[in-house]
């Protein structure tokens, strides 16, 4: 039997780092998917049906913007046409932006995956509206182009009451690395970092309200549900790619979390479809 992967899809070409266009009213009903080292960032004034984020229903309603990120699956089921916009940001873009506010303002967004903008926030529509025009343009002004993206970011912050966590270097490049490889230990991030497994604790604590083991687990977790229901791979296989020392290890570990082991999350997932 042939392995079934997570599909990735890729909207964004290798000569772009960011792209801000209409949505494709094409893309109406998808399949399950991952994006390929982007994120994105999509903004509904109308339309209606469901939008799936890795194992959530949310109900698509104008002003809805979705925030997703490189590692989560997802599918579109939109049952009118829909009319919004799109914004898809490469690693490459915060890499070379003229500052680092949009990297804090994309980690106060982590948690956040469906936020509802107020019907009347008529500025909204016009700074999407705005920068899908700079886009379009011959000469592309990097300033202009981060100008409207951090008044979005800072909105939707606004919106999804996400003003109060604390960002430092440290805790964006933490869940940077947590996006590039998932390791089940702190030593090995810490390292990344160059600092103790004992202050990026302190910098999990202050960013998101636990501890660096707590926050890799998070992440763990998702990503073993996430091949537990999109992909056929063995127990072994998905425990082996997770680089647990064996698939008892790995079992205990996501039943202390889940409360089923893999085998029984996956049955139960496929009766709930």
């Amino acid at each position: 039997m042939n392995e079934k992967e997570i599909r990735k899809y890729n909207k964004i070409s290798s000569t772009e780092s960011i792209k801000i266009v209409p949505f494709d009213i094409q893309k109406r009903y998808t399949s399950p998917h991952k994006h390929d080292k982007y994120l994105e960032i999509v903004y509904f004034i109308k339309g209606s049906g469901a939008h799936y984020l890795d194992f959530e229903k949310f109900e698509i309603t104008p002003h809805a913007i979705f925030f997703i990120k490189k590692e989560e699956v997802h599918h579109w089921e939109i049952t009118t046409e829909p009319v919004g916009y799109v914004i898809l940001i490469k690693e490459s873009f915060l890499a070379h932006s003229l500052d680092d506010t949009i990297a804090k303002q994309l980690l106060k967004l982590t948690s956040s995956q469906c936020i509802q903008a107020d019907e009347n926030d008529y500025s909204l529509f016009a700074l999407f509206s705005a920068l899908t025009w700079e886009m379009n343009q011959k000469n592309v002004l990097q300033q202009v182009i981060e100008g409207g993206l951090k008044a979005i970011l800072a909105k939707m912050v606004n919106y999804a009451d996400a003003s109060h966590v604390e960002t430092t270097d440290k805790s964006v490049l933490f869940l940077n690395l947590l996006s590039e490889k998932l390791v089940n230990s702190v030593s090995y991030y810490a390292g990344l970092l160059h600092t103790s497994a004992q202050n990026l604790n302190v910098v999990s604590q202050k960013a998101f309200g636990k501890t660096a083991s707590d926050v890799i687990a998070v992440h763990m977790i998702k990503e073993i549900k996430r091949q537990l229901i999109y992909t056929n791979k063995s127990i072994n296989a998905i425990a082996y790619d997770l680089s647990f020392k064996d698939t008892s290890h790995f079992t205990k570990y996501f039943k202390r979390y889940v409360s089923l082991t893999p085998l029984q999350y996956r049955k139960k997932a496929v009766l709930e479809v």
